[in-house]
């Protein structure tokens, strides 16, 4: 997996963060569950798949953000 797709998968995504968390822990919890069959259970580990990129470039933007603003104003502008 690439840098490039997981902002894709997030870009083409309407969810925020939280909706993608919620989603994704409830994939999780049907696949630990079990009782589906091979298919069905493949289109879960998909969708979470797609579920955890979108919570993955959230948090990067997060982290960039943070680092941005700790850094602090640049050089040329303090």
């Amino acid at each position: 997996m690439t840098d490039d797709g997981t902002a894709a998968a997030a870009a083409t995504s309407p969810l925020g963060y939280e909706q993608a968390r919620d989603e994704l822990i409830e994939v999780v919890r049907r696949l630990e569950a079990g009782g589906t069959s091979l298919e069905d259970s493949l289109a879960l580990w998909e969708r979470g798949e797609e579920l955890a990129k979108v919570c993955r470039h959230w948090l990067e933007g997060a982290r960039a953000r943070l680092d941005a603003a700790l850094a602090g104003p640049p050089e040329d502008e303090a």
